[in-house]
């Protein structure tokens, strides 16, 4: 990636006055990146994918992929879908010692070095660093110092740039993301008085903190390498809530970046907002759009929808298995509730309808499980014979109905699946200037 990436185009595009941004697609679910080229094939827009700390890391993450696993697989999905393989930007996201952060600084930085020094190596080119969060031995009774932060940051871009030297010549150097969101990434977990915008002044102590702690280590050539600030405009989702963008609200930290030559907002948890509030966050230099949950949580209303389908169908035959794949969702999701349990409150009921519905998707954490896969794989291959009964996509999937009937999408689950994702991110698209309106 040169100074000619589509990072840095959309940084000079800004800087002009235009209205462009990228959508950065925060998932490892292969649907979703598979969902992702086929958009990108129809809009010539530029490919984002970044895989979180959680996701993807040197013990495999969730996922169970490393970082060189997931570059495989990118590498070879890339031209099954006809797309060029050196188009798509990777990305590391809140890559830091989050994952580990029930342990001592000096252990969880370790693992983080190692899990920066792993995406480098095998070729992720933005990376965000991520060390806001307090560690086991760090003060529990007061927010962690922006400096200590800054200074974390700056010792992960330190091995970062060391990882990067030993690539073979003509590799591309990383982009740079610093700062974080607040509250903590994944949403919020109960309903809120309103959600605090970034302030200017932490902002302006993150940038200059973090510039200091990167001139301490020598890291100055890295440091024209940091293209983006994550802040918090406004935008949050809980189990139920959405925090809308309101741009007067953000109006004050918007006209502050214009202040930073080479600098732009990066927006996490951009998840379910309308498209038109996502066109006014890049048209107020939020630029890098972050998204990943609500991809995953219209997959997952596609599966439920083909699911209710396939028991309209399969009722009464005996020669036939059905999938059950929202019951084996579920008794995955309970058997190993490490993913959802501390974030999913209320009584029995509640928690209930939150596993399967929640905005914060949980769920999307038990697709790569193999009981799970095999479950969805039966439902597709259950409902794969024939085309489905247009009666019954009217009644569960009224969107992909009408674009079967246009002539849009075949009538087939795999398609179907894939434009429920595409159709969130033709959102993204429109936002980012790549279509004339929403989907």
């Amino acid at each position: 990636m040169t100074r000619n990436s589509p990072l840095s185009e959309v940084i000079a595009a800004q800087k002009r006055g235009e209205s462009r941004g990228i959508a950065s697609i925060c998932s490892a679910n292969p649907w979703v990146i598979e969902a992702m080229l086929q958009q990108a094939r129809a809009t010539g827009e530029p490919v984002l994918i970044e895989s979180t700390c959680n996701q993807v890391n040197q013990f495999g993450g969730y996922t169970g992929w490393t970082p060189d696993q997931f570059m495989a697989y990118l590498r070879d999905l890339a031209p099954r879908q006809e797309f060029p393989f050196d188009h798509i930007i990777v990305g590391g996201d809140h890559l830091g010692p989050s994952p580990w952060q029930d342990e001592p600084a000096a252990i969880a930085m370790d693992k983080a070095k190692i899990l920066i020094r792993d995406c480098v190596r095998a070729g992720y080119t933005k990376i965000h660093l991520d060390a806001s969060m307090k560690c086991a031995d760090d003060d529990p009774h007061r927010p962690l110092d922006t400096r200590i932060s800054a200074a974390r940051a700056a010792e992960l871009a330190q091995v970062a740039e060391k990882a990067f030297s030993e690539h073979p010549p003509g590799g591309a150097p990383p982009y740079y993301v610093i700062g974080t969101e607040v509250p903590l990434p994944g949403g919020v977990q109960e309903q809120e008085e309103g959600l605090s915008v970034t302030s200017i002044g932490d902002v302006a102590g993150t940038i200059e903190s973090t510039k200091e702690a990167f001139f301490a280590r020598g890291l100055e050539r890295a440091w024209e390498r940091v293209i983006a600030v994550v802040v918090q405009p406004g935008v949050e989702y809980g189990d139920a809530t959405l925090f809308e963008y309101d741009r007067a609200r953000a109006a004050d930290l918007a006209r502050f970046i214009e202040g930073y030559d080479g600098l732009i907002y990066e927006a996490h948890s951009t998840d379910y907002q309308l498209a038109e509030a996502l066109r006014q966050l890049v048209e107020d230099h939020f630029a890098i759009l972050k998204v990943g949950p609500a991809l995953t949580f219209s997959f997952r209303e596609g599966v439920f929808a083909l699911a209710a389908i396939e028991e309209e169908l399969l009722a009464g035959r005996q020669d036939v298995e059905p999938s059950r794949v929202r019951e084996v969702l579920d008794k995955t999701m309970l058997a190993n509730p490490i993913y959802w349990q501390k974030y999913y409150q209320g009584d029995d009921q509640a928690v209930h309808l939150k596993r399967k519905y929640s905005f914060s998707d949980r769920s999307r954490y038990y697709w790569p499980v193999p009981e799970v896969q095999f479950s969805l794989s039966r439902l597709i291959q259950n409902l794969g014979e024939q085309p489905l009964p247009l009666t019954l996509l009217s009644q569960y999937l009224p969107v992909q109905y009408a674009r079967i009937r246009g002539g849009e999408i075949a009538n087939v689950p795999r398609a179907i699946l894939l434009d429920k994702v595409r159709s969130v991110l033709s959102d993204y698209s429109y936002a980012c200037g790549y279509l004339t309106g929403p989907a």
